[in-house]
């Protein structure tokens, strides 16, 4: 013999169902980037020197991501990137230094949108090994880094 539910547990259990279905909707309309799992690293237009970040045009797009490891104390090299860079940590502590810009610090787990046409040098200001994945939104024929003189402060 079945029992049934007394009319307030009837109504208990329709009112839990209709809130799992409204925050299932709800989820399901979430975007996939802020559901759970997943966390924005960076969103932005302009670099990290306040340029627009602007995409090279005229040749064939070209993605490039590299792994760079320097030890402690060791830098890039004033340099510059004539295409829109998009920087990772994934170890250590990156100090960057912008000129007139001045310097700023990335640790671990930060994304940042590099200075393109900004000279600019790069140092590992940790006490062990640095790694950034960069990854470059190129074309082809154009180059991801090119030496740069310090620039005058």
């Amino acid at each position: 013999m079945s029992k049934r539910l007394p009319p307030r547990s009837y109504a208990g259990a329709l009112l839990v169902l209709g809130l799992l279905l409204s925050v299932s909707a709800a989820r399901a309309e979430t975007p996939a980037h802020e559901q759970g799992g997943t966390r924005a690293v960076l969103s932005t237009g302009k670099t990290v020197t306040d340029e627009p970040i602007v995409y090279p045009t005229g040749a064939p797009a070209k993605i490039t991501a590299v792994e760079i490891t320097l030890e402690p104390g060791q830098q890039t090299g004033w340099h510059q990137h004539p295409v829109p860079l998009f920087g990772y940590i994934l170890e250590g502590e990156l100090t960057v230094d912008y000129g007139p810009f001045g310097k700023r610090t990335y640790r671990q787990g930060e994304g940042l949108a590099e200075a393109m046409n900004e000279a600019h040098n790069g140092r590992n200001t940790g006490t062990g090994v640095l790694k950034i994945l960069a990854v470059f939104i190129g074309a082809e024929g154009v180059p991801d880094t090119t030496r740069a003189s310090p620039p005058a402060r």
